[in-house]
């Protein structure tokens, strides 16, 4: 009795081990730090959809949408939520080592120009003659000279004060600026954290609403992973697109992951981010049209060439090598359904 009891937990431990040695670590980057918007990964994350598929996915913060892309070329990080704009810049000159957005989420973009209601400024035209307050090397403020020629402005007449990211509502707010060049996920946010009212005190210019139709952030991934172990990519596009369509119709069981990820989130503020996502930038006629996650090849490469044109890149980059849908799940089990709660 004694030898077959050992014989079967020796047989239990080889399985369980064998089990463990299939698992795939993936270490997976976030855009920032802990935010609403990050709740499909975190809900992912704790209720095991990942484990379900045989991935032990390690999350840590990140340090900007951009950054996201350098940290998985480093080869530190194996995936991420970033910018599908920073790998666009990347593929232009570096397209062997640049990650692949493998699973697009913000449908329309957050580059925005912000201003006081009470300023004056009640169309883009009123830009000329203004000051604007913009973060040196941010997407917005890198476009705005694409934004000014697509719209018929006079670059003369705009100025543009160079700030760190952090002062930028607070000089909005005194007036020091006349608008500043953000991220609207970000500065509305950073408004209600002032104590101010976005909605009623603010007009917003979303630079998607003039010319600029880009795509923004999305899950992307290593090319050496995708090379080396496509079964895993596929594994954790299912994961977060089962999450997400849950998080769509439950935030508060999503906010609850995301403070388990992380206790020191503002619950209050980050669930409204949260639903600010869905209704600012994921939700859109053409999410609704071809799925959450998937993309437009002819819109892409449009996108491409306003990027190439922003950042005066030298090549510009097929769409085919910034975005793979091959992982995707099929259409049918793609359809988001967003109701706030």
């Amino acid at each position: 009795m004694f030898a077959k009891l050992t014989a079967t937990l020796l047989g239990a431990m080889l399985l369980t081990g064998g089990a463990m040695a299939q698992e795939t670590t993936i270490k997976f980057t976030l855009g920032w730090k802990t935010q609403g918007s990050d709740a499909a990964y975190l809900y992912a994350l704790d209720k095991g959809f990942f484990k379900e598929e045989g991935l032990n996915v390690v999350i840590d913060q990140g340090e900007g949408s951009g950054a996201t892309v350098t940290r998985i070329m480093s080869g530190a990080y194996d995936a991420g939520f970033g910018d599908v704009n920073a790998i666009i810049q990347n593929a232009s000159t570096r397209p062997q080592d640049a990650p692949v957005m493998v699973y697009m989420m913000w449908n329309r973009p957050p580059f925005a120009i912000v201003a006081k209601a009470s300023s004056g400024i009640n169309t883009i035209k009123d830009f000329e003659g203004r000051t604007l307050g913009g973060a040196q090397g941010t997407p917005t403020t890198r476009l705005l000279p694409v934004f000014v020629r697509s719209n018929g402005l006079d670059a003369s007449k705009i100025k543009v004060s160079n700030m760190a990211p952090n002062l930028q509502e607070p000089m909005l707010i005194k007036g020091d600026i006349d608008a500043a060049l953000v991220f609207n996920i970000t500065s509305y946010f950073n408004l209600v954290l002032n104590r101010q009212d976005p909605d009623k005190d603010f007009k917003w210019f979303t630079f998607g609403d003039y010319g600029l139709d880009l795509y923004s952030n999305g899950m992307m991934v290593s090319r050496k992973l995708i090379q080396s172990n496509p079964k895993a990519v596929a594994g954790l596009v299912r994961a977060v697109n089962k999450a997400m369509l849950i998080v769509a119709k439950d935030q508060n069981a999503a906010m609850t992951s995301v403070a388990k990820f992380d206790n020191l989130v503002n619950v209050p503020v980050e669930k409204r981010r949260l639903q600010y996502s869905f209704d600012k930038l994921i939700v859109s006629p053409e999410m609704k049209e071809i799925g959450i996650g998937d993309i437009k090849d002819d819109r892409m490469t449009r996108a491409i060439g306003i990027v190439v044109e922003g950042y005066q890149l030298e090549r510009a980059p097929a769409a085919s090598e910034v975005f793979s849908r091959q992982f995707l799940p099929p259409r049918a089990e793609r359809e988001l359904v967003y109701t706030a709660n």
